[in-house]
């Protein structure tokens, strides 16, 4: 065991925490850059575009996915899985699809040395292969609903310079595809989808967002409809979250998977598709974290508590054993780790559990063991408070609650201080231009005037939020001055 002077050389030695060598509020793109693997949460690989999850990214995605599929279950949809490569065929039988999908697929060609007689594409979405089945199993309306969802990692290739996990070439998340009889029925699906998404985001992920029904322009491919939530990201850029798709018949045509119904007459089913990626990881740690590092919500976290043992030589042996002491007790009900290596100093460990975004630190020394209580330190704000240790499994549990609120809030608060807007277009280009955002504008649903308005100001329409549609009475179009039939939220978008 090394000595209090030994440990002090050691850890002075250059092996240090990898730190933040920017501010946030300055830099944001290279702060992000480092934010996200300096903290050892995702790692670059040998493959553009493709991430490696380390144990407390890989743990943060396994625990979103573990409750969305939960509730996912209580509300009567099945796991399923099928294949990650697509014949070629498949994907030419929705044209509007493959349209939508073909810059972006990344195609095998060959088995060995050997060329293929059919290319297969790796699935950048996996409707293709999932409906040929459904034309199968479908056949009468007994049938129906048949609601599935597969999670599973799809590959997009489309763009230059990806940026991790908020434009990832690959990206883990769920795919459910649900089929109905009547479209009715399939549109009660989506408030249904979508409360379950607001609820993760939200009670996990500590992240705000904006529901709202895309623009035909920018809807998923083959759908008649697109809905999503658009979360606001502290450089000003708007990035997409959860969606929810209404594809009406478009592909049950195409697939030809139709039923026999109650009237005896054969019918074309009703499909939904949605979707929560991987990508929320990163809208989490870009809006949380600081100038320190990364900001987990607690109940994501890996480690939400660790115990940093404060000692010398004389002590050493009490202090090790009353942190053991006190690991046993919370470990029963929070996940908590014991930091006792000794070639780092107690300070070093401070600035390494406050990159990783660690949400409660815990300073355990003689002076607190006499004192029986211990010196509890929040993440989120900093703040140190003494807290006697006949309670502390009722103010950890208290405080975990109150950091995973303080940041949804603290989200929430920059979400709306940047909704902004306008009263004509030069005011929506201003505003765009010099404060970034979001500007809520009303809109008269043509094509042309939102291919406009991206053209000369940079921001396309990310959404249109749910809550605003009531305000558009007598409102006229941001661009072209014509009645508005919308409340668009325009942004810049990643």
């Amino acid at each position: 065991m090394a000595d209090k002077k030994e440990r002090g050389e050691k850890s002075a030695r250059g092996d240090r925490p990898k730190g933040i060598t920017v501010k946030k509020s300055e830099n944001f793109s290279e702060w992000y850059t480092q934010a996200i693997t300096n903290t050892e949460f995702v790692d670059y690989t040998a493959v553009s575009g493709g991430l490696a999850f380390r144990p407390d990214g890989y743990f943060a995605w396994e625990t979103m996915q573990r409750a969305t599929d939960a509730l996912f279950k209580e509300v009567g949809i099945q796991n399923v899985y099928f294949p990650m490569l697509i014949p070629e065929r498949l994907l030419n039988k929705e044209k509007e699809h493959v349209k939508g999908f073909s810059p972006e697929v990344a195609w095998v060609t060959h088995a060995g040395d050997s060329k293929l007689d059919e290319r297969l594409a790796i699935r950048p979405t996996s409707e293709t292969i999932m409906y040929e089945s459904y034309a199968k199993w479908i056949r009468s309306w007994r049938d129906l609903p048949m609601r599935y969802n597969q999670w599973n990692s799809v590959i997009r290739w489309e763009f230059k310079h990806p940026t991790p996990l908020l434009r990832s070439r690959e990206f883990l998340w769920n795919e459910g595809h649900t089929a109905f009889a009547s479209q009715e029925e399939a549109d009660l699906e989506r408030d249904v989808i979508l409360k379950i998404y607001e609820m993760i985001t939200r009670d996990y992920l500590a992240l705000p967002g904006i529901l709202g029904k895309k623009t035909n322009k920018e809807k998923f491919a083959g759908a008649l409809a697109s809905y999503s939530i658009e979360h606001l990201l502290p450089d000003g850029l708007v990035v997409q979250g959860p969606d929810f798709h209404s594809d009406g018949q478009n592909f049950a045509k195409a697939f030809e998977i139709t039923f026999i119904d109650r009237d005896e007459q054969r019918k074309y089913v009703h499909q939904n598709t949605f979707a929560i990626s991987t990508r929320e990881l990163g809208v989490l740690l870009a809006t949380h974290g600081d100038d320190k590092g990364i900001i987990i919500p607690p109940r994501i976290a890996r480690i939400q508590i660790v115990i940093v043992p404060i000692y010398n030589n004389e002590n050493m042996a009490t202090v090790l054993m009353q942190a053991k002491a006190l690991f046993m007790r919370l470990g029963v009900k929070f996940r908590t780790h014991v930091d006792d290596r000794d070639i780092y100093s107690p300070g070093w460990k401070f600035n390494e559990w406050e990159l990783k975004g660690i949400p409660i630190r815990i300073e355990l020394g003689e002076k607190e063991i006499k004192a029986m209580d211990v010196v509890v330190v929040r993440r989120d704000t900093g703040e140190k408070i003494k807290v006697k240790m006949a309670d502390i499994e009722l103010k950890i549990g208290e405080l975990l609650n109150e950091i995973n609120s303080n940041l949804y809030m603290r989200a929430r608060k920059f979400l709306e201080a940047n909704i902004h807007h306008a009263k004509n277009f030069d005011e929506l280009k201003d505003t765009i231009k010099g404060r970034g955002g979001i500007v809520q504008a009303p809109w008269c649903g043509s094509t042309e005037c939102e291919d406009k308005v991206k053209e000369e100001s940079g921001a396309k329409i990310s959404n249109m939020p749910f809550d605003k549609q009531g305000d558009i009475k007598g409102r006229k179009c941001i661009y072209c001055g014509n009645e508005a039939k919308h409340i668009a939220n325009f942004a810049k978008s990643y």
